[in-house]
């Protein structure tokens, strides 16, 4: 019965010690997170919220990630699946005011809402490519672990989205 609680005791410190590195690691990471949320929605209390809902969704699902050195792509997985809930989410609902500030906007037309047009035309699978490559700066070889497509598939993917993007511009 001792040995049993030692056991109980021991493994409470282990969760503990993974709970605060679990928590060291992705504050770390909230910088990165927030970027790639707002690359996503344009809006940075929507941003804020993605990377709180990610955060928490990765703190659900710690025990499903295997290798420890995937660590970051696995949350920035996690960022832009929900990302891409939220973005889903806010087609089903339009709000008013949000229709007049794009009409607003029609009539100062420069190249950033346009880039912006264009991106939001473009697949998705180029679309994330893209955005992880020229938004967040990270390299081929990264974006295929976050996306776990081989980096053979990311630049295919880098040199269709590219052509979309000179051929809608």
């Amino acid at each position: 019965m001792v040995e049993n609680t030692m056991n109980e005791v021991k493994m409470a410190k282990l969760e503990l010690i993974d709970e605060e590195s679990f928590f060291e690691r992705l504050s770390s990471e909230q910088r990165k997170l927030y970027s790639i949320a707002f690359s996503y929605l344009r809006n940075e209390a929507d941003a804020l919220e993605v990377v709180q809902e990610a955060s928490c969704r990765a703190w659900m699902k710690r025990k499903k990630l295997k290798d420890e050195q995937s660590f970051t792509p696995w949350l920035i997985r996690i960022t832009i699946n929900c990302c891409m809930d939220e973005l889903r989410r806010k087609k089903r609902v339009f709000p008013v005011e949000k229709l007049e500030d794009e009409t607003a906007q029609e009539m100062k037309s420069s190249d950033r809402i346009d880039l912006e047009r264009a991106m939001d035309r473009m697949k998705p699978k180029y679309r994330h490519v893209i955005m992880l490559k020229y938004y967040q700066d990270m390299k081929t070889v990264d974006i295929a672990k976050v996306l776990k497509k081989p980096e053979g598939t990311i630049k295919t993917w880098l040199r269709e989205g590219l052509k979309q993007l000179r051929k809608d511009l």
